[in-house]
């Protein structure tokens, strides 16, 4: 049975501001929520506070040399986590944001090593998602966004696909339905001196390369 006193039904489109409030207040307390994002729900929990990351890890019973991805509403918020991204990086970034694309930059040498993994970077995603975007906003800060799934299963486009551990786990679910799910985000590494793509998703690598080659750097 799932646990539906912590299921909060949400638009999609206009997100109740008083339960976005409650959202962003559990994350900032050390709390998880479950979120959607454009394809599939995520995770959401405080990437600075090492205690959190903990947390979304053993629900997840994920590895912990996996590194967490995090969301941002603005891309004032990147120096939060990550270096100074290059000339290359900001352009490829400004013209496939928001949403769609992943970026892999430098983080900040004092991010908790648990949200960084062994490599000393940081996935990082401008929100597309109306839900997701006011949930950041609220918190003020950036929030991860690794998939609210058990780690070797696949992602989930509704709550009713949710593993009930994970469920158990979190403090609170903003379900706003089911979701369009198909492949996640397209995975770019921007750290070097050119661009590497990691995974390909819903952006074609070709569309990607195209981009770069008619840009100078």
């Amino acid at each position: 049975m799932k646990p539906i006193d912590k299921i909060v039904p949400i638009s999609a489109v206009r997100p109740d501001k008083p339960v976005i409030a409650r959202a962003a207040q559990i994350i900032r307390r050390g709390g998880m929520v479950v979120f959607p994002t454009h394809g599939l729900y995520g995770l959401g929990a405080d990437p600075f506070n090492a205690a959190a990351l903990e947390r979304v890890f053993a629900v997840k019973d994920r590895q912990p040399n996996k590194a967490l991805l995090v969301l941002i509403a603005d891309i004032s918020y990147l120096e939060r986590v990550a270096a100074p991204p290059s000339a290359m990086a900001l352009d490829i970034m400004r013209r496939f944001w928001p949403g769609r694309v992943t970026f892999v930059l430098r983080a900040r040498k004092d991010l908790p090593a648990v949200l960084t993994g062994s490599d000393g970077k940081i996935g990082v995603r401008l929100v597309a998602h109306p839900v997701a975007a006011a949930l950041v906003r609220a918190a003020g800060a950036p929030v991860t966004g690794t998939s609210a799934n058990i780690s070797g299963s696949g992602g989930c486009a509704a709550i009713e696909q949710m593993d009930d551990r994970l469920l158990d786990g979190v403090d609170l679910v903003l379900d706003a339905g089911p979701l369009a799910g198909g492949s996640g985000s397209t995975v770019v590494d921007v750290t070097g001196r050119t661009l590497r793509i990691l995974r390909e998703g819903v952006v074609p690598a070709e569309e990607i390369r195209k981009v770069l080659n008619k840009s100078l750097y």
